[in-house]
């Protein structure tokens, strides 16, 4: 068995996405601990994006961070899931962190966008 070559560290561009996802699947957690308090079935909907982009957000930085080469389309399919998020988190305007929420969606969504597009 040969030694294995040591992985380039990751670029500065994929340390960034890596940090929005990061981010965003945190400030996912808060806020459907904020959401459960409240209720409602409202809240049930936003609740399931919510769920959807935590974990999204959690592999794909996963993925990121491990060198997969699926990696690309797993950013593109977790841009599209910070979209939605996004989207629902604005469905509920006068809520701060829903806002902080979609906030961090969208900048996640950025960045993973440009990865995605970057390995294509």
């Amino acid at each position: 068995m040969q030694p294995s070559t040591p992985m380039p560290p990751l670029t500065k561009e994929m340390q960034d996405c890596v940090e929005a996802c990061m981010t965003c699947h945190g400030v996912c957690e808060e806020t459907m601990s904020c959401c459960m308090q409240l209720g409602g079935q409202a809240q049930m909907q936003v609740m399931r994006t919510l769920m959807d982009c935590s974990e999204m957000t959690r592999l794909c930085a996963d993925m990121m961070m491990r060198r997969s080469p699926l990696s690309a389309q797993m950013c593109a399919l977790c841009a599209r899931v910070c979209d939605m998020c996004a989207e629902a988190c604005m469905s509920m305007p006068d809520d701060p962190q829903l806002m902080r929420c979609a906030e961090a969606c969208r900048r996640c969504s950025t960045m993973c966008r440009a990865m995605a597009g970057a390995a294509a």
